[in-house]
C-alpha cells in the first residue's frame, strides 16, 4: 500500500466562483439530508438502510432530477449519508444514544472526474458548470505541495471542499497516495519508531490535527445557542409544563453533544489510521479554562469528551493517547530549523514568527508543536532508559505533518 499525503490548500475565488460554489453545496448538502431521511429509522437499527447500492438505486434518479448537481456530486452526496448512518448504527448497536444525521456544515466531496488539478489552479464541476479556482500559493513556488500533488509519483486518492465561515474561505483538502512506495523515509530500520499525530483544541476549530485537518465549531456553537435560547424560553414560562418540556430538551441536548463529539473522535481515529500513526497526542486539559478565556462552558466540556471518546476509541485500531504540557505551544514556531518562542507570534487564528517569518494557521502551528512536545519526550525517555542499561533500542519519532497553504511538513524528527 503505498504512502498517504494529505495537501490543504486555499482557494482565491471571484465573486461569481463562491456564488456558484455556495449554491453548489446548498444542493450537496440537499442531497445529503434526503438520503439519511430515506436511510433513517427510529424505531429500530435493523430498519435502517446502509446498503450503499441499494439507497443509491432507489434516490439517484429522483435527486438528479431535482438538483443541477454533476452525477458525481449526487453520489458523493448519497455516500457520506449512507456513511453516517451507518456510524451511528455501530454506536446504536452497542446501546449509545443516537439521532438521525443532519448535514449543515457546507463541505463536498470530489473524485477525480468531478476535480482536476493543474499546476496552480482546480476545476471543480458546479451547478453553473466548471469553476477553475486558483491555488493560494507561496511566492517561492514550486513547493513540496506540488511534489505531492502534481507528482506523478502521487496519485489523487480524494478532495474536500470545506467553507469557513468565520474567514468567508473555501479550502480544499486533498488525499494523495504514492505509488511507487518511496517516501523517503526508512520503513524498517529496525529502531523502536512512533509516528505521531498531534492535536490543537479551540473555539473557532474544535480540533486541528498536525495532517493540517479542521474539526470546524461552527456548527456545534450554532446548536447549542439554539438549545440554549429554547431553554431560556421555558424558563421564562414557569409552568410545569414547561418544566417538563425543559427535563426532555436537555436530554436531548445532551444525547446531540455526544453524537456530535463521537463523530469527531471517529474522524480523529480514522486520520491517525490512515497516515499510519501510532500515537496521537493531545495537550494537558486541566488549565484548559485559563489558556481559552473566550471558551464556554460546552467547549470544555466538548474538549473532555473528545479526549476521553477518543482515548477508548484509539486503542482498538492500535493507536495510543498521551498528553503534554500545553505551555506555549501557541507561541512557538513549529519549523524544525527555527523554533523561536514569543507572544507576539501569534495574531488570533494567524501565525506569524517574529524571526524567520514563516505564517501559516496558528492552531495548525499548535498541532504540530504538540506533536513535536510529544515525540520529544518519548525520545528522552527511551534514551535515559538506554544510557542506564534498561534497555538498548534506538529510538525514531516522527510527528505526522500535513500540508497547509501550500507548504510541506513532512514527518518530523524529534531531535
Amino acid at each position: 500500500m503505498g504512502v498517504r499525503r494529505t495537501a490543504v490548500v486555499k482557494l482565491a475565488v471571484s465573486d461569481e466562483q463562491r456564488d456558484a460554489l455556495h449554491r453548489t453545496a446548498d444542493q450537496y448538502l440537499y442531497c445529503a439530508n434526503q438520503t439519511a431521511d430515506y436511510c433513517w429509522s427510529d424505531t429500530s437499527y435493523t430498519e435502517c438502510n446502509t446498503n450503499k447500492r441499494e439507497v443509491r438505486d432507489a434516490l439517484y434518479a429522483e435527486l438528479r432530477e431535482k438538483t443541477d448537481l454533476q452525477a458525481q456530486l449526487v453520489q458523493a452526496a448519497i455516500k457520506r449519508a449512507v456513511e453516517a448512518v451507518k456510524a451511528c448504527v455501530e454506536r446504536w448497536k452497542k446501546g449509545q444514544r443516537v439521532s438521525q444525521p443532519t448535514f449543515t456544515a457546507k463541505t463536498m466531496d470530489y473524485d477525480t472526474r468531478s476535480a482536476t488539478f493543474y499546476r496552480n489552479k482546480v476545476s471543480l464541476a458546479t451547478v453553473e458548470g466548471r469553476v477553475e479556482p486558483s491555488f493560494v500559493l507561496p511566492a517561492d513556488s514550486p513547493t513540496p505541495y506540488e511534489r505531492y500533488v502534481l507528482s506523478e509519483n502521487y496519485e489523487l486518492r480524494e478532495s474536500t471542499l470545506r467553507y469557513d465561515a468565520a474567514t468567508d474561505e473555501f479550502y480544499l483538502n486533498i488525499s494523495t497516495r504514492r505509488t511507487d512506495g518511496d517516501d523517503g523515509v526508512s520503513e524498517d530500520t529496525g529502531h523502536s519508531d512512533q509516528t505521531v499525530l498531534g492535536i490543537d483544541l479551540g473555539v473557532n476549530s474544535l480540533a486541528v490535527s498536525s495532517t493540517g485537518t479542521f474539526w470546524q465549531g461552527n456548527d456545534y456553537d450554532h446548536w447549542c445557542r439554539e438549545f440554549e435560547k429554547r431553554r431560556g424560553e421555558m424558563q421564562r414560562r414557569g409552568t410545569q409544563a414547561a418544566h417538563k418540556a425543559l427535563l426532555r430538551l436537555g436530554k436531548r441536548e445532551e444525547a446531540w453533544r455526544k453524537q456530535y463529539i463521537h463523530t469527531i473522535a471517529n474522524e480523529l481515529v480514522s486520520e491517525a489510521v490512515e497516515h499510519d500513526c501510532d500515537v496521537i497526542a493531545f495537550e494537558e486539559l486541566s488549565d484548559i479554562r485559563e489558556r481559552l478565556p473566550q471558551a464556554k462552558w460546552h467547549h470544555v466540556w466538548a474538549f473532555r469528551r473528545l479526549f476521553e471518546y477518543v482515548s477508548y476509541k484509539a486503542p482498538e485500531q492500535g493507536v495510543s493517547v498521551e498528553q503534554v504540557e500545553p505551555n506555549h505551544t501557541s507561541q512557538r514556531c513549529s519549523r524544525t530549523d527555527c523554533g523561536f518562542t514569543h507572544d507576539g507570534n501569534r495574531h488570533g487564528e494567524h501565525f506569524e514568527c517574529q524571526k524567520c517569518g514563516y505564517e501559516v494557521n496558528a492552531d495548525y502551528n499548535a498541532a504540530k508543536n504538540i506533536g513535536v512536545r510529544y515525540a520529544r519526550k518519548r525520545q528522552h525517555k527511551l534514551r535515559s532508559s538506554h544510557k542506564s542499561g534498561s534497555g538498548d533500542a534506538q529510538v525514531d519519532v516522527r510527528v505526522n505533518g500535513g500540508t497547509l497553504n501550500g507548504e510541506s511538513h513532512q514527518p518530523i524528527a524529534g531531535d
